[in-house]
């Protein structure tokens, strides 16, 4: 089965407080393997970068309203005139408060919803054929 890899680089700003951000490039990758899952890979200063992977469906609502609960949660708002997207991620290593542009990201979900659309990621797993061999045996 051939599977369709989404990528996109850009740059986040870590917020560090209301007056203060460092930016932090960026990776987020779309894999039609793993349907329902964004993976953010962040390159900060350190001997490696860090990962994080959560729904495709918090980080879809959450560019349009507050969604997410727990280590994961995304809202819309606005910084200095321009539509952004907050991440908070929490981890026992700690909490980040990331800050992306809303077009480079819409964009880059546009891509990945046109590569698996909703409703269909449980047929990118081929479970169903799966369970027809499973059952025809």
């Amino acid at each position: 089965m051939h599977h369709t890899v989404v990528e996109r680089e850009l740059e986040l700003k870590l917020i560090l407080s209301p007056e203060r951000s460092i930016p932090v490039p960026a990776r987020l990758v779309y894999r039609s393997d793993d349907p329902y899952a964004v993976h953010i890979t962040f390159h900060i200063n350190s001997e490696s970068p860090v990962h994080w992977t959560f729904a495709r469906d918090l980080l879809v609502e959450g560019v349009f309203r507050p969604c997410g609960h727990g280590d994961v949660r995304v809202w819309p708002t606005k910084s200095d005139g321009r539509s952004v997207v907050l991440i908070a991620l929490s981890s026992p290593d700690g909490d980040a408060l990331l800050e992306a542009p809303v077009p480079q990201v819409s964009a880059w979900l546009e891509r990945t919803l046109t590569a698996v659309p909703p409703g269909t990621e449980g047929e990118q797993l081929g479970i169903d054929d799966a369970l027809d061999q499973l059952l025809a045996q």
